[in-house]
C-alpha cells in the first residue's frame, strides 16, 4: 500500500501506512518517527507512530509556506525516501520482570484452557516471545505489544473488569500488553510485573517507547514483592 497523508487539523498530518496491525506497517512508522526526530525541523511539535501510522503535530507559526501541510508532507517523503526498514542498531532491549502466581494471574487457568495448553506450556510461549512496541496508548505509558505468538491469541474478556491492578500483564486478540496503574479493562490477565510503567517525575515519565524490545522474564511472588517495594 502506498502512504497516505490526511490532515487531522491546521497543525497536524497523519501519514498512514496500512489498515491493519501488521508488523510491516509498524516498522514504516517506526522508521520514519525516528529519522524526522533525527531532523528536528524547528516546526516539529511532536511525533507519534501508531501500529499502521504516524501523527506529526507541528508548528504553523515556524512555517513560511502557503501550504504547510504540504510542506510537512515533502519532508515525510523524503524521510520515507531514505528507507523504511526495521534498524536494530537503534532498538532498545527491556526486560520486564513478570509474576505468573495465580494470586495475580486471575485468568491464567482460563487461558491455558481455552488454547489447550497446560498453564506452565502458556507461561513458556508468552516469555519466550520477542516482542516491540508499536506503540504506547489508552493509557500514559501503555505498550501496545506485537509479537505475541498465534498459538496464544485470545479474545478479550465479554463483560470487562471495573478494576485491573497496576502492572498487570494481559493478552487482548493478538498482542499482550502492560496496564501501567488501575484502571478499567477488558483483557486476559496473566500475571504482574513489579515495575512502574508511567511515572510523571522521571526524566522519561514512560518506562517503554514505540520501537523498544520487550522480553518478559518470570519471577516468584517473593521477587515480585522485594521488587515492588524496593
Amino acid at each position: 500500500m502506498t502512504p497516505a497523508f490526511e490532515a487531522l487539523a491546521d497543525d497536524a498530518l497523519l501519514l498512514r501506512f496500512g489498515n491493519a496491525i501488521e508488523q510491516i506497517h509498524n516498522t514504516r512508522a517506526l522508521a520514519v518517527a525516528r529519522r524526522l526526530r533525527e531532523r528536528q525541523p524547528p516546526w516539529l511539535r511532536d511525533v507519534v507512530p501508531a501500529y499502521a501510522s504516524l501523527a506529526v503535530f507541528f508548528d504553523c507559526d515556524s512555517i513560511d509556506d502557503a501550504d504547510p501541510h504540504a510542506l510537512v508532507a515533502a519532508v515525510l517523503r523524503n524521510c520515507l525516501d531514505a528507507g523504511t526498514e526495521a534498524d536494530e542498531a537503534h532498538a532498545r532491549t527491556v526486560d520486564i520482570p513478570v509474576c505468573y502466581d495465580h494470586s495475580m494471574a486471575p485468568d491464567l487457568a482460563e487461558a491455558a484452557d481455552e488454547l489447550g495448553l497446560g498453564i506452565e506450556e502458556l507461561i513458556h510461549r508468552h516469555c519466550a516471545a520477542d516482542y516491540t512496541v508499536a506503540m504506547i496508548g489508552f493509557a500514559p505509558g501503555f505498550p501496545y505489544l506485537l509479537g505475541l505468538p498465534e498459538s496464544l491469541t485470545l479474545p478479550r474478556l465479554a463483560t470487562p473488569r471495573t478494576r485491573v491492578p497496576a502492572g498487570s500483564v494481559a493478552i487482548g486478540g493478538n498482542q499482550t500488553g502492560i496496564y501501567p496503574r488501575e484502571s478499567p479493562g477488558g483483557w486476559r490477565l496473566l500475571g504482574r510485573t513489579p515495575l512502574a510503567l508511567f511515572d510523571p517525575a522521571r526524566t522519561a515519565p514512560s518506562l517503554l517507547a514505540p520501537g523498544d524490545r520487550v522480553r518478559f522474564q518470570r519471577i516468584g511472588l517473593a521477587a515480585f514483592e522485594r521488587m515492588a517495594s524496593s
